[in-house]
């Protein structure tokens, strides 16, 4: 493997951001267990161009993302795929916590109090990043929950799958330059009443520019195919 470019950590509550250039993968592993980052995708040169859950997963035809899957932004071209993945499901129909859902579940837990423990939520975190690249409340889609597992029963219900295995790992290869926000803060449908989300691990390599025509995230269905033919398109400046 060649060698990583960054390696940082992400504390439980904290939030990240950043452009991720075409070919540059990015390893997110979580640490002690129990880690389940949110997070957006946009294309870094159009931000207009974002992630979109719903093409997603209705061209891979799946409920869940693993190894082999794509995400897709809203004009059908991939903005990353997942090359490697060792938990095997992550969740992206369940959204994320707001400031109001966090303080009825968790209290305050205030910086006057708490100082770097206070109880962070996602959406406060997106919009505290998301307003460091000229993006805002507008801006935010329906994200991805790394490392979360989530079921339904046969009424349609759906709940939470814990797991809690450290070292966890899942690989994102960026097809296009790609600006990712990410909030390591807990998942909507965790049960806990008690806010500790766990730390996570981040590192980025350079790989190859060039995706192979027999690439697992390239063949896993035929949709894929025509996903990174336009991808390609856009990064030749073609329209």
């Amino acid at each position: 493997m060649p060698d990583h470019e960054l390696h940082e950590s992400l504390r439980g509550g904290q939030m990240w951001s950043r452009v991720l250039r075409r070919g540059q993968v990015l390893t997110l592993t979580d640490v002690e267990g129990g880690a389940t980052p949110a997070a957006l995708f946009y294309n870094a040169s159009q931000p207009l161009e974002r992630y979109n859950f719903a093409d997603t997963l209705k061209a891979q035809h799946t409920a869940m993302l693993t190894r082999g899957h794509v995400l897709y932004s809203d004009m059908g071209r991939v903005l990353c795929s997942i090359i490697e993945d060792s938990a095997g499901w992550h969740d992206t129909i369940t959204g994320h916590m707001t400031r109001a859902a966090s303080l009825a579940k968790f209290g305050a837990g205030s910086f006057q109090k708490l100082r770097n423990e206070q109880h962070r939520d996602t959406r406060s975190n997106f919009l505290i990043e998301l307003g460091k690249h000229g993006l805002g409340k507008r801006d935010i889609v329906p994200n991805v929950n790394f490392f979360a597992k989530i079921t339904p029963d046969e009424n349609g219900q759906l709940s939470w799958q814990a797991a809690r295995e450290a070292g966890r790992r899942v690989s994102l290869r960026a097809e296009m330059d790609v600006l990712i926000v990410l909030s390591n803060t807990p998942h909507p449908l965790d049960p806990s009443a008690h806010y500790a989300p766990t730390p996570l691990a981040l590192s980025i390599h350079q790989g190859p520019l060039t995706v192979p025509l027999d690439d697992l995230c390239r063949t896993s269905c035929a949709q894929n195919g025509r996903g990174f033919q336009l991808t390609e398109q856009l990064n030749l400046g073609v329209s």
